[in-house]
């Protein structure tokens, strides 16, 4: 019989773990929280993420899921939480539920931003990645228009992680800059391991000149991460939205 699940709308700056996922050789964002969740509710704490974000990725808006077998005032869990919470982990909403809703399983839509920034700036460090030369950003929404066409990505996909399949339906993928800073928005219904930076590199190397329009084709094609772009660093990554048929 189910307990009561309790789903987290949660925000973390990704800089000091190891990602979201419990690891044995450093501390992650799953760690930090459920080490609170057990010392507020006096009990073992099992979440569920609705993804695994890598080493050093930040995340504006993240989902987790947890279930237990007493009924919890949610604001209270919200506000003493925030009071155990480190300050780069932030708590903001939660739910009840008696169904199954699963943070990981249920999500229908994922999207992520990357943020590059042209000039030095003290206040980006570890938010933002810094480039040193200029981007042709028409070219770069080129290829997003045309990544929208794509069903496979194992070009994108990091080697050794196996993935059941490297099909994803991608609804959006375009740059903006302003200013001295270009964002990158794309969103999917789920992504692979590593995918999104891997984009990002690839796209840099268009934008810079150093591959064409029609190398960038062929990379897609090949599907093989070697023919794709180096990645980028986690610090410009963010998982911005997550999106569920219940809330």
């Amino acid at each position: 019989m189910l307990e009561y699940r309790y789903f987290v709308q949660l925000s973390y700056k990704g800089t000091n773990y190891k990602g979201w996922q419990r690891q044995p050789n450093g501390m992650t964002v799953q760690e930090a929280i459920e080490s609170k969740l057990e010392i507020l509710l006096r009990s073992k704490i099992n979440t569920v993420g609705c993804g695994r974000t890598d080493t050093g990725v930040h995340a504006s808006q993240f989902f987790l899921h947890f279930d237990f077998d007493q009924e919890l005032d949610v604001d209270w869990l919200i506000f003493k939480m925030n009071h155990l919470l480190p300050e780069d982990i932030a708590f903001q909403k939660a739910w009840a539920f008696k169904e199954d809703h699963h943070s990981r399983y249920h999500a229908t839509e994922r999207q992520y931003h990357y943020f590059l920034h042209r000039t030095k700036d003290p206040f980006l460090n570890g938010l933002s990645t810094p480039l040193k030369y200029d981007l042709d950003i028409e070219i770069m929404n080129q290829a997003g228009e045309y990544l929208l066409g794509i069903k496979d990505f194992a070009s994108f996909c990091k080697v050794g992680s196996e993935p059941k399949t490297t099909l994803c339906d991608l609804t959006e993928c375009y740059w903006k800059q302003d200013g001295h800073r270009w964002v990158m928005t794309i969103s999917a219904n789920r992504f692979l391991r590593n995918m999104v930076r891997s984009v990002v590199g690839t796209m840099i190397d268009l934008g810079r000149g150093k591959i064409t329009m029609e190398e960038f084709r062929e990379i897609v094609a090949a599907k093989d991460r070697s023919a794709a772009g180096t990645s980028v660093p986690p610090d410009g990554l963010y998982l911005s939205k997550v999106s569920y048929p219940f809330l």
